[in-house]
């Protein structure tokens, strides 16, 4: 459908939904539009104060919401996150929207020991789907959708050594690096789930260049210069070709709630390069469609996050 968008949103009523990373950008609007359409919305967000504000924020528009602590930087949390979901959703859950990502972080661990942006961006991702895939089987038609990032075009997967303990490390490597694990694995899930016969529908989605508080983030987390340097020109990019989250947050819901939207496919802006405007498909990157390299994520997942892959 050429230019897409929340009206073209469907009565949600009825449904349950996860939204990670739901307290800020695109994952808090992407929360308050479900809830405005109807759905019952999870929050699964880190922080209790944030994202109880944007609990606050849908419940006071006459939304449902409730908030799920969860931490994608600790698998124990993951674990804990997930069971919670179960229950609220009494395993019959219609979305799970993997949002919530860090970007260009200095180099850190998760408390499992990896590093930050493969191990929150993509692990923890990973870890939660197939830890409720139980309640996703329980709603026919279900989906889950993956934000990726235009990083993920200049991304390798370095599988041998996915957490930099050899190779040097740049935060702009890392980053994409895990946003090239979040295609790969949303095409994967995919294939997996049709191959088994499963009625839920995996895609992946990118917001393109949208003005969010990722930047604002990644200069609070370094100094000096640095620091300045990053704000001034995320402040620059922001002005002369950022999109707003309003907008940002479409190719996300698209893949979502869309009836034409389809599994395996990918959604980001129609405008140029894929930077703004109304969501379309769009293609993976080179990289995310190399013979068996979705295969090879997985397994390698499922050994470091030791959760049982689901669909086996």
């Amino acid at each position: 459908m050429p230019n897409w968008s929340e009206v073209n949103i469907p009565d949600l009523s009825g449904r349950t939904v996860v939204v990670t990373g739901a307290n800020s950008g695109l994952g808090a609007r992407s929360s308050v539009v479900l809830a405005d359409n109807g759905a019952r919305v999870l929050l699964a967000c880190r922080s209790a104060e944030r994202g109880g504000a944007t609990v606050r924020a849908i419940t006071e528009r006459g939304g449902k919401a409730e908030l799920v602590l969860l931490d994608l930087a600790d698998l124990a949390s993951v674990r804990a996150a997930a069971e919670r979901v179960r229950e609220l959703s009494e395993d019959r859950l219609d979305l799970l929207l993997n949002n919530a990502g860090v970007m260009m972080t200095p180099k850190k661990t998760t408390k499992d020991g990896f590093e930050l942006q493969f191990g929150g961006n993509h692990l923890g991702h990973a870890a939660l789907t197939w830890l409720l895939m139980p309640a996703l089987r329980g709603k026919p038609g279900s989906r889950v959708v993956t934000v990726s990032s235009m990083a993920a075009r200049g991304g390798r997967l370095d599988l041998a050594d996915p957490n930099f303990t050899r190779r040097r490390y740049l935060p702009t490597t890392s980053y994409a690096q895990a946003k090239l694990a979040n295609a790969v694995f949303a095409r994967e899930l995919d294939r997996r789930l049709r191959a088994a016969g499963v009625d839920v529908a995996s895609m992946a989605a990118h917001p393109g260049y949208t003005a969010t508080e990722l930047t604002a983030n990644m200069a609070r987390s370094r100094t000096g210069i640095l620091k300045g340097v990053i704000e001034a020109v995320g402040s620059l990019g922001d002005r002369l070709v950022g999109q707003n989250v309003r907008t940002g947050a479409l190719p996300q819901l698209y893949a979502a709630l869309a009836e034409e939207a389809e599994g395996g496919c990918y959604y980001g802006p129609s405008g140029f390069a894929e930077l703004y405007g109304y969501p379309k498909a769009v293609r993976f990157p080179s990289a995310a469609r190399q013979e068996g390299i979705g295969a090879k994520l997985w397994d390698l997942t499922a050994e470091l996050t030791g959760v049982a892959p689901d669909p086996s």
